[in-house]
C-alpha cells in the first residue's frame, strides 16, 4: 500500500506544482473530497464496485465536483484513481500528498507540547526558533500536557527536542545515577 500511496501522492504533488496551482487550496479541496468519500458508505461502494463502469463513477464524481465547486485538477486526479481502481486508497494518498507538498515546499510539521496554552507572541517566537533550528518553514500544531511542569517539547518527524522541566529533571536524575 505504501508504494501505491507514495506513487500517486508524488504524481499529484508534481502536477500541482508544474501547473502552478495553489498547493494549499488544491490540497484542501482534495482533503474535503476524501472526507466526503470517508463519510459516505454509499459513495465508497459505488466507486469500489467493479460492476459499475468507470464512466458511471466519473459521472458521480462530476456531480460532486459541480456541487462542491472543486477544481478541475482535483476532479482529474480522482478520475485517474477511478480509472485505475485505486479509490480505496484516496484517504491515505491525500495524507501522503500533504507530506509530499510540505517536503517540496520546504515545510516541516511540528508538534509542540507545553504545560499551558501559549500566547500568539510565544508561538511566533517558538516557531521562529524551530525554523532557525531546522532551516525549514514550520507548520505547528499545539498540544497541552500538564505533566511537563514547564517548558516545551517539539517533535518534528521522529526528532524530539525536549526543553521541558520534566525532561531536564529526568536528564539530571540519569546523570546523578551514573
Amino acid at each position: 500500500m505504501a508504494s501505491v500511496t507514495n506513487t500517486y501522492a508524488r504524481a499529484f504533488a508534481e502536477a500541482i506544482l508544474d501547473m502552478r496551482l495553489d498547493p494549499a487550496k488544491t490540497f484542501m479541496e482534495a482533503q474535503a473530497l476524501a472526507g466526503l468519500v470517508g463519510q459516505s458508505k454509499e459513495l465508497r461502494e459505488v466507486w469500489e464496485t467493479p460492476s459499475i463502469s468507470a464512466e458511471q463513477k466519473r459521472a458521480v464524481l462530476d456531480a460532486i465536483v459541480k456541487r462542491e465547486g472543486f477544481s478541475q485538477a482535483v476532479r482529474n486526479f480522482v478520475a485517474v484513481l477511478i480509472d485505475h481502481r485505486r479509490t480505496n486508497f484516496l484517504g491515505p494518498i491525500i495524507k501522503q500528498l500533504e507530506l509530499e507538498l510540505d517536503r517540496r515546499l520546504g515545510f516541516a510539521e511540528a508538534e509542540i507540547t507545553s504545560v499551558r496554552d501559549l500566547s500568539d507572541s510565544e508561538k511566533r517566537t517558538l516557531e521562529a526558533k524551530v525554523e532557525k533550528l531546522t532551516a525549514r518553514k514550520v507548520r505547528a500544531r499545539y498540544f497541552r500536557d500538564a505533566s511537563l511542569l514547564g517548558g516545551a517539547v517539539v517533535r518534528i518527524g521522529s526528532t524530539i527536542y525536549d526543553g521541558s522541566v520534566k525532561g531536564q529533571l529526568e536528564r539530571i536524575r540519569e546523570t546523578l545515577s551514573t
